[in-house]
């Protein structure tokens, strides 16, 4: 079976994000340098020594075993805390970039591998592993451990006053919904031509299981479809449901079950989205902090309004690229997620749950007329848009405020 090399890259671009992965990478370079020291101590071609005080590395290496074990554990609670509250408070689909943060997992690491780097060390100090000379590098060693750790905790601590906040998951989950978004603008079809209708007799491919297509390797599909002389028409497209129902593909060519696997090897599949690749995942996901905000039992507008704002810089952003348009991979054909079903994702839960609001209302008539000034092409797909979010607030709004709102409607899509 051939695999794609960006889904090698892929596979270890995810695996790099695991917390544990990097856990597990830090405690084994603070087990080398605990180690190293002995190892390079005899080798050096000169005398490097320090009067050291009675057994003064083995007394450092006890309050770093002691002082890290408290910070870890500190650290994970903290981070659980923050996951949690994100759940409870912004929505469930935030949590995987709380878990992929770079700075929790360093901090977390870091006091790991010095807790590793210490317990090595004091092992090492009750046997003659070290010479003199190795117990001068070791403690030299610690110095600098210490100095690394000083600066991750004040950092840690400075990271702690935003991590999880409700800002702080907004400009997380807009930021990965404005990478999707983004890529997915540049190129629609991922790079294979865009299906307008399947061939007559193609046969379907479903999935082996039930799941979320969450990866699609377009070019090892083309390169399967070019060694079999078959044409590819992907319907399980990345945030698609694959089951018995909904074919991952269908294939316009002599079908085996060797072609089926190769077929099916393409896709990854598992039990919940992801934003790698799914250009609608983000935009749920802002949308359901908004909707949430606005539940009777939140009662929060502004952070819809906040979430309203987020969601037109996103949009703004992908519908000013153009799209690539050569066909990389001609015998794959794919259809693009529709902008209109992205304008539905997006600010349809927003207009039904923040009908009764004449504050988000208006803001969310402005982001839609500001959207259609900014493509005029596909004005008509906001101004649709628009028109639903009025049909539904008219319902739940006094004369007085329906009057503001048709005031704030006639102002923000003056001229266009």
């Amino acid at each position: 079976m051939t695999t794609h090399r960006g889904s090698v890259a892929s596979f270890f671009l995810r695996l790099g994000k695991k917390v544990w992965v990097r856990a597990a990478l830090f405690t084994l370079i603070g087990i080398a340098v605990a180690l190293v020291a002995g190892f390079v101590g005899p080798l050096l071609p000169f005398s490097v020594t320090i009067d050291l005080g009675q057994n003064a590395v083995g007394s450092l290496l006890q309050i770093i075993a002691t002082a890290m074990l408290t910070v870890s554990t500190f650290s994970v609670t903290a981070m659980v805390t923050a996951f949690s509250s994100a759940t409870t408070t912004a929505t469930p689909r935030s949590t995987p970039l709380l878990i992929t943060d770079t700075t929790s997992q360093n901090a977390v690491s870091t006091f790991v591998g010095a807790f590793t780097y210490s317990l090595v060390g004091i092992v090492a100090l009750s046997t003659p592993y070290y010479t003199e000379q190795g117990r001068t590098i070791l403690f030299v060693g610690t110095l600098v451990v210490i100095g690394i750790v000083v600066f991750t905790l004040l950092r840690w601590i400075s990271h702690l006053s935003t991590f999880g906040r409700m800002a702080d998951v907004i400009d997380r989950v807009e930021k990965a919904a404005s990478a999707a978004l983004e890529i997915h603008a540049t190129s629609p079809a991922l790079g294979a031509q865009v299906l307008r209708a399947v061939a007559a007799g193609a046969r379907a491919v479903h999935a082996d299981r039930v799941g979320y297509v969450t990866y699609l390797d377009v070019a090892a599909l083309n390169r399967v479809a070019e060694e079999r002389d078959v044409r590819i028409y992907v319907e399980a497209t990345p945030g698609r449901v694959a089951d018995a129902r909904i074919p991952l593909a269908r294939v316009s060519g002599a079908v085996d079950d060797d072609l089926t696997t190769a077929v099916r090897a393409a896709f990854r599949i598992e039990n919940h989205r992801t934003f790698e690749q799914d250009p609608r995942f983000g935009v749920i996901a802002l949308t359901e902090i908004g909707s949430r905000a606005l539940s009777p039992s939140t009662n929060d507008p502004g952070t819809a309004i906040e979430v309203i704002a987020a969601l037109q810089r996103v949009l703004t952003r992908a519908i000013a690229i153009e799209p690539d348009t050569e066909v990389r991979y001609a015998r794959v054909f794919i259809a693009p997620a529709e902008l209109r079903d992205l304008a539905a994702d997006a600010f349809r839960p927003l207009a039904r749950d923040g009908a009764p609001h004449i504050e988000v209302q208006v803001r969310l008539q402005k982001c839609l007329a500001s959207l259609a000034a900014s493509a005029p092409r596909h004005a008509e797909v906001f101004r649709d848009a628009a028109r639903a979010a009025f049909e539904r607030s008219r319902r739940d709004l006094n004369r007085t405020d329906t009057s503001t709102l048709k005031a704030a409607i006639r102002e923000a899509w003056a001229g266009i």
